[in-house]
C-alpha cells in the first residue's frame, strides 16, 4: 500500500493536499490483509486518519463484490460523489460502483400512474409538487427523490407513489424494465462496490433465505462505517414493529386495487372500514384520550414505554384470564383483519398487487399478535409516540447471537457467508480495548488495529473540566453548568457546541445562558438539522445548544466551532425498557451491566461528542465535560483514559489563555 499512500506515492501525485499519514497506511495494509485471507477486522480510526480511502482501495484491489455499509447520508455522498471518482481517475485498475438506498427513497411508476386515477393528495399546497414529480418521472434516470431538492422531506403524497417492497409485484409489472428498482438493481450486480446504508444492509440480511424481499446481490465482503451504531440498527430489522401508519396505509392501498369482481369490491370496501374503524380506537387506548379503555401509559412523544402482558389480560380471582378493556380492543383489531384477508383471498381476477398486499396483511396480524402476547422472553416490547403515530415494536434484547449466526460464523455453510467483515469508526474502543463492541455483537474472532490519527491533541486541544460542581442529580447542577457555559464561551467568543443529553436540560440551559450574554444562540429543533447547522456556520461568534442528533455525524471546519461543552456523561437512559432489559440480561448472566454496558457505551457516545471538536490538522479549540463525575468517582479514569489525550485543566484562567494565544 505504500506505492499508493506513500509521501511519494499516486495518491500524492495526484492530491495537491495529501498529507502522508501512517495511520492511514496500517489501517490500509490491516483491510487488505484481512480481504485477502477471509478474516473479519476492527478498526479503530480517529478523525484525521483518512479511513475511508485506507479501506476502499483494498476492497478494490480485491476484485469481487464489497458492500460499503455507512452509518449517515453524509459519508455515503462522500464515498459515492467525492472519494470514488477520484479512486476511478487514479488508479491503474478500472471499478464499477454504486450507490443503493432503501426502496422508499425510489418513484414507483406503476404507482405514479395510479394516483393520476385515485387521490392521493394531503392539501391544495401539495399540487404543484406533484406536477413536478410527474414532469420529473419522465426526465429522471434513477427516480432517486433526493434530485427533488426543492421538495420537502414529509410531503404526504411520496408514501402513495414510492417503491417499497410491500406493495411491489416484481417482474408482473408492466413497468419492469424501465423500473428504477430494477435499473439499481442491475447497476449493483454489475458493480464491485455498493455503497449503502445501515438499514439497508441489516433489512436485506434480516431477509435473505426468504423468498421475496432480497435487495442486495451476492457479496465476498462488508465494510462497516461508523460501526458504533450497528447494535441499535441490527435490533431494528430482527424485531417486529406495527404502527399506525402502517395499517392505514395498508387500507389506502387496498383501496387504489384495481379490482374487477363487484361483490368482492363492496365487501372489501366493509371490511376496511372495519379495520379502520377497530385500529382507530385500539390506538386511542395508548394516547390517553379515552378514559374507558385506556393503558396505564401515556405516549406523549418523549421516550419509550414498556408493555406487559396484563396491560391486556388480567388474572381474575378464580385463575382465568379474561381480556382487559384494551385487549378487548386488540381482539376486535385482530378479527377485523383476519376478515379482511378471507375477502382479499376470494377475489376473482384479482390484481398483480394481490399477492403483496395479502403478504402485508399476514405480516401485520403476526407482527402485532406477537408484541401484544409478549410470549418470547428473548425480546422487549415497547410502544413509542412519532408525530401522529403510534408504533409498537419486539426488540432482541441481544443480537450478538442472531449475529455471530448470520454475518460473522465463517464456519458456516450459509450460500450465502460472508468472507470478510470489516467494522470501524472513530469510536470503537472503551478503555483501548473492543471488549464492548465484541461483546454487543458477537465477534468471536477477528484482528484488531487502533489506527493513530495525524492530529497533535497536546497542541491542539485542552480539556477543561469545571472545579467544584455540583452533583448532575443535585437541583443546583443545571444553574451551576449555565454558569461555567457562560465563562467559557465568553473566553471562546461563542463559536461552541453546547452537547446536552436531554431535551429538558438543553432548554433549560439554553435560557439561562441567553440571558446572561449576547451571542447568537441557536437551539436544536428551531428548524432542520441540516438549516441550523448552515446557520450555525454562517452566523460569526454562534452558540448551538443541542441533543442527540448532534453528537454525531456533524462536521464543522475551522474557527466557527471552537469549543464543545457537555452537560453531563451521556449514560442511556435507565427508564428506557430497551436499556433496561439488555442490563438485566447481563446482570443476569453473570456479569456487571453498569461496568459491562452503561460505562462503556457512555465512553463511545462521550467519544462522538467531543470528536466534533478537532476535524483537521488546524482545528484547535476546548472540549469541556460540566460533569464532576470525571473526576469524583472511580469510572471517571476509564472515560479519561479512553479519551484523546491533551492537557486537562480546571482552571478556567487557562481557558481563556488559550483563547487569548490564538
Amino acid at each position: 500500500m505504500e506505492e499508493i499512500f506513500g509521501p511519494s506515492g499516486l495518491i500524492a501525485k495526484h492530491h495537491p493536499d495529501y498529507e502522508y499519514r501512517p495511520g492511514q497506511v496500517a489501517m490500509a495494509n490491516a483491510v487488505a490483509a484481512a480481504l485477502s485471507k477471509s478474516r473479519h477486522l476492527l478498526v479503530e480510526a480517529g478523525t484525521g486518519t483518512g479511513k475511508t480511502l485506507a479501506y476502499l482501495v483494498p476492497a478494490i484491489a480485491l476484485g469481487r463484490r464489497v458492500i460499503i455499509s455507512t452509518g449517515t447520508k453524509n459519508l455515503q455522498e462522500q464515498l459515492f460523489y467525492k472519494d470514488v471518482p477520484f479512486l476511478q481517475s487514479i488508479l491503474p485498475k478500472p471499478f464499477r460502483a454504486t450507490y443503493l438506498k432503501g426502496r422508499s427513497n425510489y418513484l414507483c411508476l406503476l404507482r405514479l400512474q395510479r394516483s393520476e386515477m385515485s387521490p392521493v393528495l394531503e392539501g391544495l399546497e401539495e399540487v404543484d409538487y406533484f406536477d413536478d414529480v410527474r414532469r420529473w418521472a419522465y426526465e429522471t434516470k434513477t427516480g432517486d427523490r433526493a434530485e427533488l431538492k426543492h421538495m420537502p422531506e414529509n410531503i404526504g403524497f411520496w408514501r402513495h407513489i414510492d417503491a417499497r417492497s410491500d406493495i411491489c409485484v416484481g417482474s408482473k409489472c408492466p413497468n419492469f424494465d424501465p423500473c428504477f428498482i430494477t435499473k439499481a438493481r442491475q447497476a449493483a450486480i454489475e458493480s464491485e462496490i455498493i455503497i449503502v446504508n445501515h438499514h439497508l444492509f441489516f433489512a436485506d440480511l434480516a431477509l435473505r433465505g426468504r423468498e421475496y424481499g432480497q435487495v442486495l446481490p451476492d457479496y465476498s465482503a462488508v465494510i462497516f462505517d461508523e460501526a458504533h451504531q450497528l447494535e441499535d440498527v441490527a435490533s431494528m430489522y430482527f424485531g417486529s414493529q406495527v404502527s399506525s401508519y402502517q395499517i392505514d396505509d395498508l387500507v389506502g392501498d387496498i383501496s387504489r386495487l384495481m379490482i374487477t369482481d363487484v361483490q368482492a369490491a363492496i365487501e372489501l370496501t366493509k371490511a376496511s372500514a372495519r379495520v379502520t374503524r377497530f385500529a382507530s380506537q385500539f390506538w386511542m387506548s395508548f394516547t390517553g384520550q379515552d378514559r374507558g379503555a385506556s393503558l396505564p401509559i401515556t405516549l406523549n412523544g418523549d421516550g419509550r414505554f414498556a408493555i406487559r402482558q396484563q396491560m391486556f389480560v388480567r388474572k381474575e380471582r378464580n385463575g382465568q384470564l379474561t381480556p382487559t378493556p384494551v385487549g378487548e380492543r386488540f381482539t376486535a383489531l385482530k378479527n377485523a383483519l383476519e376478515r379482511l384477508r378471507s375477502g382479499l383471498e376470494v377475489v376473482k381476477d384479482a390484481p398483480p398487487e394481490m399477492d403483496a398486499i395479502l403478504r402485508r396483511v399476514e405480516q401485520v396480524l403476526f407482527d402485532l399478535e406477537f408484541i401484544i402476547l409478549g410470549d418470547d422472553r428473548n425480546f422487549i416490547y415497547w410502544a413509542e409516540r412519532r408525530g401522529r403515530g403510534v408504533f409498537l415494536q419486539a426488540t432482541p434484547i441481544d443480537v450478538s447471537g442472531l449475529l455471530s449466526d448470520k454475518l460473522f460464523n465463517l464456519d458456516s455453510d450459509n450460500e450465502h457467508r460472508i468472507e470478510s467483515v470489516i467494522l470501524t469508526s472513530a469510536t470503537m474502543t472503551s478503555a483501548n480495548s473492543f471488549e464492548f463492541i465484541r461483546d454487543r455483537l458477537g465477534i468471536e474472532a477477528s484482528d484488531e488495529l487502533v489506527a493513530d490519527s495525524n492530529f497533535d491533541y497536546q497542541n491542539q486541544a485542552i480539556m477543561y473540566l469545571p472545579p467544584n460542581m455540583p452533583d448532575p442529580r443535585d437541583g443546583r447542577f443545571t444553574e451551576a453548568a449555565a454558569n461555567e457555559i457562560v465563562k467559557i464561551i465568553n473566553a471562546s467568543k461563542g463559536r461552541a457546541f453546547v452537547l446536552c443529553t436531554s431535551n429538558s436540560s438543553m432548554d433549560m440551559l439554553r435560557d439561562l445562558v441567553a440571558a446572561q450574554v449576547d451571542f447568537p444562540i441557536f437551539k436544536q429543533g428551531e428548524g432542520s438539522r441540516t438549516g441550523i447547522l448552515e446557520k450555525f456556520r454562517n452566523t460569526p461568534n454562534a452558540v448551538l445548544f443541542a441533543t442527540s442528533s448532534f453528537w454525531q455525524g456533524v462536521d464543522v471546519r475551522g474557527e466557527a466551532l471552537s469549543c464543545v461543552i457537555i452537560d453531563k456523561l451521556p449514560f442511556a437512559v435507565p427508564s428506557d425498557p430497551v436499556v433496561a432489559a439488555r442490563q438485566r440480561f447481563i446482570d443476569a448472566t453473570g456479569g456487571s451491566s453498569f461496568s459491562d454496558y452503561s460505562v462503556p457505551s457512555a465512553i463511545i457516545t462521550l467519544k462522538q461528542g467531543l470528536g466534533r471538536l478537532i476535524r483537521s490538522t488546524t482545528d484547535r479549540g476546548v472540549l469541556s465535560v460540566l460533569d464532576p463525575r470525571l473526576t469524583t468517582k472511580a469510572y471517571g479514569k476509564t472515560f479519561l483514559n479512553s479519551l484523546p489525550q491533551c492537557r486537562i485543566t480546571q482552571d478556567i484562567a487557562d481557558v481563556e489563555q488559550f483563547f487569548g494565544n490564538n
